[in-house]
C-alpha cells in the first residue's frame, strides 16, 4: 500500500505536507513511503510493522530525529547509507528486520559505525565505548545498488533474451517428429518404411536362394542338377531335397 497525501494530512492533522512534523503510520501495511520526500520538516515518524523495503525516501527529511522501523522488510544494512546525511537523527529502531542478520553484535557495531551520533538504538542506549568499538568492529556501508526508489520490493533488473526465453519454453511433443525428419534430411538419411509387413515377390525369394548357393559352391563346377532344381515346383519338398543332393554330388565331382 502506498502512503498518500490524504493519509498523511489526516493522521498528522495538517493542511500541507511541508508543515508535518510528527507522523504515526504503525501497522498500516505500507510498502511505498515515497511521499516522505515532500516532508522536509518531519521530525518523528513511526513506520513499524509495515512492509517497507528501502529508506531512501526519508533521506530528504533533514530535520528527522526519531525513526521507528521495527518489523519491516529492510533486507540490507546498506540502507543505512540513506540515513548518514541526517544530522539530527538520534533515535533509530531497526530491530526485527532481515538486515539484522544472525549476529546481533556485528549488526549493532555496523549501525553505530555508520551512525555514530545515535543516542538510542533498538530501544537501548548507546554508550561512548560502543561507538569507539564500532569504529573497529563495524563495517562501513556504501550506497545500495538498486534501481527502484521506495516503491515496494525491487524489480528485477534483467530480462530474458530471445534465446533464453526459447530455452525456457517447454518443447511441443508434436514438433519432435518434424525436427527429427529435418535432421535426417540434412544428414542424407532415408526414413524407414512405415509398412510394418513389407512384401517380397516370389522371384526375389528365388533369386536370394540362388545367390546363397553360389556363395557356397563356386560357379564353374555347378552341373545340370542345379538347373533341374530351379525348375522343380517350390511346394515339392522331397523332390527339392533330392535335387539338392544331386547338385552337391555333381558339383563336387565336376559333373558326368
Amino acid at each position: 500500500m502506498k502512503l498518500t497525501r490524504k493519509m498523511v494530512l489526516s493522521r498528522a492533522k495538517a493542511s500541507e505536507l511541508h508543515s508535518v512534523r510528527k507522523l504515526n503510520c504503525w501497522g498500516s501495511r505500507l510498502t511505498d513511503i515515497s511521499i516522505c520526500r515532500e516532508m522536509p520538516s518531519l521530525e518523528v515518524i513511526t513506520l513499524s510493522v509495515n512492509s517497507i523495503s528501502t529508506l531512501e525516501p526519508v533521506s530528504r527529511c533533514r530535520q528527522l530525529s526519531e525513526l521507528y522501523l521495527r518489523k519491516n522488510c529492510i533486507s540490507s544494512l546498506a540502507e543505512l547509507f540513506y540515513l548518514k546525511g541526517l544530522p539530527c537523527l538520534r533515535v533509530l529502531w531497526l530491530a526485527e528486520n532481515p538486515c539484522c542478520g544472525a549476529c546481533p553484535h556485528l549488526y549493532r557495531m555496523t549501525v553505530l559505525r555508520n551512525l555514530p551520533h545515535l543516542q538510542k538504538l533498538d530501544n537501548q542506549a548507546v554508550t561512548e565505548e560502543e561507538v569507539s568499538r564500532a569504529l573497529v568492529e563495524g563495517e562501513e556501508v556504501t550506497a545500495p545498488s538498486r534501481q527502484h526508489s521506495g516503491n515496494g520490493p525491487p524489480e528485477l533488473s534483467y530480462t530474458l533474451s530471445a534465446e533464453d526465453a526459447a530455452a525456457e519454453m517447454p518443447r511441443d511433443p508434436l514438433s519432435l517428429g518434424e525436427e527429427s525428419s529435418g535432421t535426417q534430411g540434412q544428414l542424407g538419411l532415408k526414413r524407414p518404411s512405415r509398412d510394418p509387413f513389407p512384401s517380397f515377390s516370389q522371384k526375389a525369394a528365388t533369386s536370394s536362394r540362388k545367390n546363397r548357393a553360389r556363395c557356397r559352391f563356386p560357379e564353374p563346377v555347378v552341373g545340370r542338377g542345379m538347373g533341374q532344381q530351379s525348375a522343380q515346383p517350390r511346394g515339392d519338398l522331397a523332390t527339392g531335397l533330392r535335387g539338392k543332393g544331386s547338385c552337391l554330388n555333381q558339383g563336387l565331382w565336376g559333373g558326368p
